[in-house]
């Protein structure tokens, strides 16, 4: 993407999923305050922030048909950077176990597609759902894949704070812990979102680490705009149908 545009110029957004289905941080042009949105499909959302917005989603875009290596090269590449909190990056099957009905299927699918073999994990299959809606919308509408991008908050963090993975986690055994939660509030303040934008917490269907998540995609959004991010690996890979396959930050 050309980094000729300003963030001014252009609407950015920062997307995760949540248990309603999507949250997004989105800034329109000449928007002092980023405004949140919730919605039950990624199409809706895409439509709703504009033919021309940036997306910076955390969601694994683009599928190899097949793994070499644990997950896909995106997964490989960010995993080494980030000490303590790696566990957070999911290794993601082959095109084949994604697309699969049943966890079963998946699991039988991963193992014969990939080197060496390997099974997939409950936490993944679950994201499958949403891998497959933004799979769908990049397959029908190929313009839309150089303002839509991969990313993934624990690496944007590190990105953000000098290459330093956060020192506390955001979750303890599934619960939001506090203490993560303000060290990432306040490394965002430092890129310009304001702590208030979090003190009333989460909208309905959607966890407090969401919102954080969002955020932390938003500013990955806009320096993606400016040219300030990279993919990884660097240049991307390219699955079957053309979809980049990179973790930008």
């Amino acid at each position: 993407m050309s980094a000729s545009p300003g963030p001014d110029t252009v609407p950015l957004a920062g997307v995760d999923g949540c248990r309603a289905g999507w949250i997004a941080l989105a800034r329109a042009p000449g928007e002092e305050r980023p405004r949140l949105l919730v919605r039950a499909r990624f199409a809706d959302l895409v439509h709703d922030l504009g033919a021309d917005a940036v997306i910076a989603v955390d969601m694994p875009i683009g599928l190899p048909d097949r793994i070499v290596g644990p997950g896909r090269g995106p997964e490989q590449a960010v995993r080494r950077y980030l000490g303590a909190r790696q566990s957070s990056v999911f290794s993601i099957p082959a095109r084949a176990a994604v697309e699969a009905e049943t966890y079963a299927e998946a699991c039988a699918l991963a193992e014969r597609l990939s080197d060496p073999p390997k099974r997939v994990s409950k936490q993944a299959f679950f994201l499958f759902p949403k891998i497959l809606e933004i799979d769908r919308l990049l397959r029908a509408e190929p313009d839309a894949r150089e303002r839509i991008i991969e990313c993934h908050p624990e690496f944007a963090f590190c990105r953000l704070n000098g290459m330093v993975p956060m020192a506390t986690p955001k979750k303890i055994r599934g619960s939001v812990n506090p203490d993560g939660i303000t060290e990432r509030v306040a490394l965002l303040a430092r890129h310009g979102l304001p702590p208030e934008l979090f003190r009333e917490g989460p909208p309905r269907g959607a966890a407090m680490d969401d919102l954080v998540d969002a955020a932390v995609n938003l500013v990955i959004a806009g320096r993606h705009l400016r040219g300030l991010t990279a993919p990884f690996p660097d240049p991307p890979l390219r699955d079957r149908f053309g979809i980049p396959v990179a973790i930008h930050g």
